[in-house]
């Protein structure tokens, strides 16, 4: 499963995830939160207070196009 880090937040997606738009599943300790990338939107929170999913979605916008080659470079196989 592909994983990029960011900030110590592991910003991974899974093969499943095929006939999804793009998104990641960001993950830190016991939290995970699924973010959509266009737009960037939270589809749902587990455990990340609000401070932190505002933290987690200000690092998705930073670096979305990053996100977004990724996506694309996997599913492109």
């Amino acid at each position: 499963m592909p994983t990029v880090v960011i900030e110590g937040y592991k910003f991974r997606f899974y093969s499943s995830d095929v006939n999804e738009p793009p998104h990641f599943h960001i993950l830190r300790g016991e939290c995970e939160a699924k973010i959509w990338l266009q737009p960037v939107v939270v589809e749902y929170n587990r455990g990340y207070n609000r401070a932190e999913l505002n933290h987690v979605l200000r690092l998705t916008r930073q670096h979305q196009v990053r996100l977004l080659e990724v996506w694309n470079e996997y599913f492109s196989k």
